[in-house]
């Protein structure tokens, strides 16, 4: 006996053909009785003839359900706090890196987004604090946003990756050499607890799975990516007229 035509399947279907083709489609099945069975027997049959189908399906589901959450929450995900970014002050692509300070691929990603930055200079980088990985990666966070909301983001990243291990010593030291106002960064606190607890609610939204994870137009990637893999999903996003 053939599955009958159920949740999943209409799924797969409608990460083929699209939500107005699959509206289209749905219309034109029977809402009972043997026509609407061979329907969904020959659907069935079709599925079972091109498995290879399946994971294309899944893979559009997804990066539909993913260009829906990030519409949705554009603003919190592509505008940066203070001066957490990098790059372009009139981009045509913004990248956008979720990233733990304790996180041994974002600190190998480093050199990657330098080279990004220095061959195309109308890509800008958002960098959001995801720390995920130990209580030191959310102290590092928290400072990190408190020296963004003041203007020195890129002076205490720098120097908190060049300052070995995370710690509260460390933290303190990239602080200090940032120039970073500890009396206002403690004001901040509570502002940077709310980032914190937004990035994180959106990255689980987002089916992030780690650190790194990326944003390139409407995609979602949890990996670190090669140089040539950021500058194709970039030419990707320039093709299709996104930002």
């Amino acid at each position: 006996m053939r599955p009958a035509w159920n949740s999943i399947t209409l799924a797969l279907v409608a990460g083929l053909i699209g939500a107005a083709g699959f509206a289209s489609l749905e219309r034109l099945i029977p809402a009972s009785g043997g026509e609407r069975a061979r329907v969904e027997g020959v659907v069935h049959d079709y599925l079972m003839a091109h498995p290879e189908i399946l994971p294309a399906a899944m893979d559009a589901l997804r990066d539909r359900g993913h260009a829906e959450t990030i519409a949705a929450n554009r603003s919190a995900i592509y505008t940066p706090v203070g001066s957490a970014w990098a790059g372009s002050a009139s981009p045509d692509v913004t990248v956008v890196e979720y990233f733990d300070y304790n996180c041994g691929y974002c600190r190998a990603s480093l050199p990657t987004i330098a080279a990004l930055l220095k061959s195309d200079p109308k890509v800008r980088i958002v960098y959001r604090d995801f720390p995920i990985l130990a209580q030191s990666s959310i102290d590092a966070a928290r400072m990190s946003l408190a020296a963004a909301e003041q203007g020195k983001f890129q002076a205490f990243h720098d120097a908190l990756y060049a300052g070995g291990p995370v710690s509260t010593q460390s933290i303190a030291a990239a602080a200090k050499t940032a120039g970073v106002d500890a009396a206002r960064a403690a004001a901040y606190a509570p502002r940077a607890e709310q980032e914190i607890t937004t990035n994180a609610t959106i990255a689980r939204a987002l089916g992030m799975t780690g650190t790194p994870s990326w944003v390139i137009g409407n995609k979602v990637v949890s990996s670190a990516l090669p140089l040539e893999d950021l500058q194709k999903a970039i030419a990707e996003v320039r093709a299709a007229g996104l930002k």
